[in-house]
């Protein structure tokens, strides 16, 4: 399917690898020119130039920290006007929440909530202007079905959801959509650090505890970070202009619910 963004611009961030880097990849051969933001300057250069490379696209890459302010003007300044941007921070550790402090917590919605706020009101009137732009914050599955450990990530993506699902009801009918994408569990690098942090906390061995957890999804696997990438794709293509403040859950069936 033409996805209709061919000259368009994007700022993914959390690319260098995992679903960022899926996303930027899926973009790229949509023929979107993408600027990637990550903290490793190594390995985001490399995958940029890999991306480059495999696609023919446009790509830049700009190291910083898009959860603080000078990140996101560094950012920004390499790119002032995306036409599509796809917000992307990794979660905060998880624990008891008797131990966390008020520290935590201001952490957590610094990277999980307040940086996306502070990319979308930093974009989103230049794309009211242009009459096109697309918006996606990469969430967690945990925000359909809260993990006790991970409240910390919890309560911040909570918030940044709640906010979204009143500002893309603005902000549609001029063609700006924003909404969440909500991953399961996909075999990243990030995924194999949780099966080792689970492997430990059950005196297992992470193979053991992988084979379990593939066991207990209704797909009977792990999801492939291209098949992220192509739904986000698709959710910022020119054929979704009527989907927004949508949470769409990606996860192979885990989530029991009917809604």
């Amino acid at each position: 399917m033409e996805l209709g963004l061919r000259g368009r611009r994007a700022l993914v961030c959390g690319a260098s690898k995992g679903l960022g880097r899926a996303c930027a990849l899926a973009l790229a051969e949509a023929g979107v020119e993408v600027t990637m933001v990550a903290r490793g300057e190594a390995a985001l250069r490399a995958t940029a130039e890999d991306i480059a490379e495999c696609t023919g696209a446009k790509v830049q890459a700009v190291a910083c920290d898009i959860t603080t302010a000078a990140g996101r003007e560094r950012a920004l300044t390499a790119l002032s006007a995306p036409d599509i941007v796809i917000t992307n921070a990794g979660g905060p550790a998880p624990g008891d929440f008797r131990q966390w402090t008020r520290e935590d917590w201001i952490a957590a919605l610094e990277a999980n909530m307040l940086s996306p706020i502070e990319l979308m009101r930093a974009t989103v009137d230049g794309m009211i202007e242009r009459r096109f732009g697309r918006i996606v914050n990469i969430t967690s599955a945990a925000v359909k079905a809260p993990i006790d450990v991970l409240g910390l990530s919890n309560g911040a993506r909570m918030g940044l959801t709640g906010f979204v699902a009143g500002l893309a009801r603005k902000t549609v009918r001029h063609n700006v959509t924003i909404n969440n994408l909500l991953p399961g569990y996909f075999d990243t690098d990030r995924f194999s650090a949780f099966i080792e942090a689970r492997a430990r906390a059950r005196h297992a061995s992470p193979a053991e505890t992988r084979q379990a957890e593939m066991e207990a999804t209704p797909a009977g696997r792990f999801g492939d970070p291209a098949e992220f990438g192509a739904a986000c794709a698709f959710l910022v293509s020119a054929h979704a202009g009527y989907i927004t403040g949508q949470n769409l859950l990606i996860d192979g069936g885990a989530y029991p619910g009917t809604f």
